[in-house]
């Protein structure tokens, strides 16, 4: 399927949005764009929508914490700074 950008909705984290987030635990502002499985590569900051982050990130809006389990168990917080 094919986004049509001027259709995302950027109130909230959705499959297509960029997301600006604060990494809590290394205290730096990462930047990620949500994507399928297939098209996911975090060398350009592309994470699946299916992975830890990804999952944790959908649906939270500006200002919200997303919580995520990462493989190890240890649990990640993101802050959602902007999403575009």
């Amino acid at each position: 399927v094919i986004l049509d950008e001027s259709e995302l909705v950027t109130d909230a984290v959705s499959l297509g949005s960029f997301v600006k987030v604060y990494d809590e635990e290394f205290e730096e502002e990462l930047e990620y764009t949500i994507v399928g499985s297939t098209e996911a590569d975090l060398d350009l900051g592309k994470i699946s929508d299916e992975s830890p982050v990804g999952k944790a990130l959908l649906g939270k809006k500006v200002g919200e914490v997303a919580e995520a389990v990462l493989p190890g168990g240890d649990t990640a917080k993101f802050k959602v700074l902007s999403i575009g």
